[in-house]
């Protein structure tokens, strides 16, 4: 069997596609106004945001895409790693803040509730 992640793979995205063609059509309609309308944002913006973005949902083809395309751009390593950086800072950041939610699970597993238990959601439910 071939590497899940071979770049080779990416020559069969048509393939996939056809399965559900209004859908991908739709997507790719999304994608071209992104990254090719008009924008405030310059295209080199857009692809250091994509890759960073990449590398946070770990998606190996993304990250190999938009870094060349990034590059191509003018784009450094100094900028990517600045990028990648405050990507791993927020996403670190939004670990600690939803450690609150554990925080207050565990408390009410100890019977004691938070002051304003009003703002407590009775019925969490875990989408990830």
């Amino acid at each position: 069997m071939n590497s899940y992640y071979s770049p080779a793979n990416l020559e069969r995205i048509s393939d996939l596609m056809k399965r559900s063609p209004a859908a991908a059509e739709a997507y790719l309609q999304f994608e071209r106004q992104v990254y090719e309308a008009p924008s405030l944002l310059s295209q080199k913006m857009k692809e250091l945001i994509a890759l960073t973005v990449a590398h946070v949902t770990g998606c190996p083809y993304c990250i190999d895409v938009h870094v060349k395309k990034f590059k191509a751009l003018d784009g450094t390593m100094e900028e990517i790693m600045e990028a990648l950086l405050v990507a791993a800072s927020t996403r670190a950041g939004a670990i600690l803040s939803h450690g609150l939610n554990a925080l207050i699970s565990h408390e009410e597993a100890n019977g004691k509730l938070p002051k304003d238990d009003s703002k407590v959601d009775r019925d969490p439910q875990c989408f990830c």
